[in-house]
């Protein structure tokens, strides 16, 4: 939590409580001699708005003398795979931040995002869906973590062709990386202090898939007693999103259905171009913009420099408490929620019409 976030929950507790709150002690951080090293990080710019967004991260690094540098690449989405150089240079710094690379609809090339996840195994997306103080929408109280399988499913890549005019596409579940997204899910709410962990599946018709994926969901459910469970079909559950968004707590899914329902969650709290997501692995991380609906933008908004930096800003912040920097994170993510409640600084989306440069230029004044 920023403690934009914690400074004002202290002063609504003290305008309802008689006596003063006492005084917030602070924790003293002890990092293991090193760990405050600068580390080096993989930026890739992407395609259409990525150059747009990843440079205003650069610049807010920068302002705020974060202890990071980029080792910076260019990967576009029509190439045929990464470049080694790049995958060389991720594995060497272990993470990575990306803008969005676009992904050719039909023909023979493969997604690089897909390419990426499975070569670093970076096989849990979490993507965090939630209102931003000041930026009016249809719900409030919403604050959804989507934990998405990131490496099989649907997303496996086995298709071709029986016969002319007869394609047929395998999707894959197995017990190893449904237990494993499982595990991950709850140690993210136990750790989190998240009360709810909901499982998506479509099992009343993929009985034997979706029904595995249930299955170790249950069983991982059953060794944290402490937090509640449940399930709900993929259909209902975008209805529910859309209607009572806030019942839910953590999400956690198959491939598919993650893509679907992180995009509508994000959707309903404000937009795509404000919601932070990261791919972690066991050894490497990949930090992006949470949703990916639209995520390289229209060539008008590249064109007019107005691409909304909020997202890849927020996912910089997750990146800076994965590297240990916590403080830093802090501060980023408390200046761009300034930006956002005071409203004079916004991108077309968010209801403004401000350019890239003008939202960075607001979040490193708003810097303490």
């Amino acid at each position: 939590m920023s403690r934009l976030r914690a400074l004002r929950r202290l002063v609504s507790s003290a305008a309802v409580s008689p006596t003063p709150p006492p005084l917030a002690r602070s924790v003293t951080y002890m990092p293991r001699p090193g760990d405050g090293a600068p580390r080096a990080v993989t930026l890739i710019s992407g395609d259409g708005i990525g150059p747009l967004v990843t440079d205003a991260v650069e610049q807010v690094m920068s302002a705020m003398h974060a202890p990071i540098y980029f080792e910076r690449y260019e990967v576009h989405g029509d190439m045929n795979r990464v470049p080694d150089e790049v995958m060389e240079s991720i594995k060497k710094n272990k993470v990575c931040l990306k803008g969005g690379l676009r992904t050719p609809v039909g023909g023979g090339v493969s997604s690089l995002n897909v390419q990426l996840r499975r070569e670093l195994d970076l096989y849990a997306s979490l993507v965090n869906c939630f209102n931003l103080p000041g930026l009016p929408t249809r719900h409030e109280d919403v604050d959804i973590v989507v934990i998405r399988e990131n490496t099989e499913g649907e997303y496996s890549g086995l298709e071709h062709e029986v016969v002319p005019g007869v394609v047929e596409s395998l999707k894959v579940i197995t017990k190893f990386c449904s237990e494993r997204i499982a595990n991950y899910a709850f140690e993210y709410a136990y750790l989190n202090n998240r009360k709810k962990v909901t499982a998506v599946h479509k099992a009343n018709i993929m009985k034997l898939a979706d029904g595995l994926f249930l299955e170790s969901c249950r069983e991982v459910a059953s060794k944290y007693p402490s937090i509640k469970y449940n399930e709900i079909i993929v259909d209902n559950c975008c209805m529910q999103l859309v209607s009572k968004p806030e019942q839910f707590d953590v999400m956690v899914t198959p491939n598919l259905y993650g893509n679907l329902v992180a995009n509508t969650a994000a959707g309903i709290a404000g937009g795509t171009g404000a919601m932070p997501g990261g791919n972690v692995g066991a050894d490497h991380a990949v930090f992006e913009q949470g949703a990916s609906a639209g995520n390289v933008g229209k060539e008008s908004i590249v064109e007019q420099k107005k691409a909304n930096p909020v997202a890849l800003l927020l996912s910089s912040a997750m990146m800076l408490r994965h590297l240990q920097f916590p403080s830093f994170a802090d501060r980023l993510e408390t200046a761009v929620e300034c930006v956002i409640s005071e409203g004079r600084v916004r991108t077309k989306d968010l209801g403004g019409d401000s350019t890239t440069q003008e939202v960075v230029d607001a979040v490193i004044a708003n810097l303490d």
